[in-house]
């Protein structure tokens, strides 16, 4: 147990213990681990370098003074669903089985974390290290129950699979959603994760997923974060792709008062690759923190990555994006930028792209770039009748374009340009 009650984790612990549900499908020795950590180096503060724009600790100890853990009933979600997927819904941080479609086709398992056998329970945490980040040892401690999601060997879904994430709180609160999507040999899979939040009150989202990708596996993933300004979030991604293995991912940001991303991609053998992209919206006083890195431990990988911000208002962007080549990771390729446009002068962005590189036979780049929309630019569509809104919303939609012409699910494309009004 806690001794003393001396930083914002410790007294967030306690509030939250009695309402808590008792863990069940996580290691005792791992479950101390997180404990002794967390009292340790509790939450986040602007004194952690890769927190330094993001004060996980004040921003708690600023909204979440007084939680309760008190949720709403979900019962319909049909304004959420994609037409042409297969949904699967977890409420309030819990895998709702009763919300979910049923599963009958081949090649698609699921299952509660509880409910897993003992080789399936040493996936938890085997990439989500509780010692690498408080965030990580926080949800090991309080993790709701969610699920085990498992495309077998040689399977190609012919359909995306949208695991829509739902909060609606009636107090202050915290969530704890966790889940594990696993990819055998040769399967391909397309995942939509979509974070909204209907509540009244203020909910912190606190956020793990393991992704194993096995060999010659592929994985299309998109996130959609829209929790409105009672969304408080750190979503953490933490990815192991395996030989001749490809995983994209598309993080798409429309709302959330504080967003947080820690995307981390593990090129564990040889002939992979891993395509990460981004694009957020942001008003008001809001915070977006995109964090990515990419771990390049063998040779002959590919990583790509492209992240863009439109900020206005008084908000602030932030990108922090690492590539790290190993010194046996020869023949690597690995390209970054970050672009962003600002609104107002009010608005803020810091990007911050790194390189570590230990190989010498490598093409590695990076580069960012921040301005604000060009007048020649708007002179030119102005001349030819086009009015200030609309001149704007075009250019803003041809500088967004670039990262919504990846996204390959069309009813999705057509959500996320509605949602972003620029057309």
């Amino acid at each position: 147990m806690i001794a003393e009650k001396t930083n914002t984790a410790q007294l967030i612990i306690d509030k939250i213990t009695s309402s808590a549900n008792k863990i069940n499908f996580i290691n005792d020795n791992v479950i101390s681990k997180a404990l002794i950590f967390i009292e340790k180096n509790g939450f986040p503060t602007h004194k952690n370098e890769d927190y330094k724009y993001c004060n996980i600790d004040s921003i708690l100890k600023k909204e979440f003074k007084t939680i309760e853990q008190k949720f709403g009933e979900v019962n319909n979600l049909k304004e959420y669903k994609l037409p042409d997927a297969l949904t699967l819904v977890v409420v309030n941080g819990k895998y709702s089985q009763s919300l979910s479609d049923k599963i009958i086709l081949k090649g698609i398992h699921i299952n509660s974390l509880s409910n897993l056998d003992d080789n399936g329970k040493t996936k938890i945490t085997k990439i989500a290290n509780v010692e690498s980040d408080a965030l990580i040892a926080f949800n090991t401690l309080f993790a709701n129950e969610g699920f085990h999601l498992k495309i077998t060997k040689n399977e190609t879904l012919q359909f995306p699979i949208q695991i829509i994430y739902v909060n609606n709180s009636t107090s202050e609160c915290i969530v704890n959603p966790r889940n594990i999507i696993e990819l055998e040999e040769n399967s391909e899979a397309t995942i939509i994760e979509h974070y909204i939040n209907i509540g009244n009150s203020k909910c912190f989202t606190n956020f793990v997923s393991e992704k194993y990708l096995a060999n010659n596996s592929k994985l299309d993933c998109y996130t959609i974060q829209d929790e409105n300004t009672n969304g408080y979030g750190v979503y953490t991604n933490q990815i192991e792709v395996s030989k001749n293995a490809n995983y994209t991912n598309t993080t798409i940001t429309l709302s959330g008062q504080l967003v947080r991303n820690n995307h981390n991609v593990v090129l564990a053998n040889s002939n992979c690759e891993a395509n990460l992209n981004g694009l957020f919206k942001i008003n008001g006083n809001q915070i977006v923190d995109n964090h990515t890195l990419v771990d390049h431990q063998f040779p002959y990988c590919q990583s790509n990555e492209l992240y863009k911000g439109i900020i206005d208002g008084k908000s602030t962007g932030v990108f922090n994006g690492k590539i790290f080549v190993r010194k046996d990771a020869q023949k690597t390729n690995a390209y970054q930028s970050s672009k962003n446009i600002l609104l107002s002068d009010d608005a803020t962005i810091n990007t911050k792209p790194q390189l570590e590189i230990y190989a010498d036979d490598v093409k590695c780049s990076h580069g960012t770039s921040t301005g604000k929309i060009e007048d020649d630019a708007m002179f030119y569509l102005h001349a030819r009748g086009i009015g200030k809104e609309s001149a704007k919303k075009l250019l803003l939609n041809a500088f967004a374009g670039e990262v919504i012409e990846k996204i390959q699910v069309e009813s999705l494309k057509e959500l996320i340009q509605t949602k972003l009004n620029l057309l």
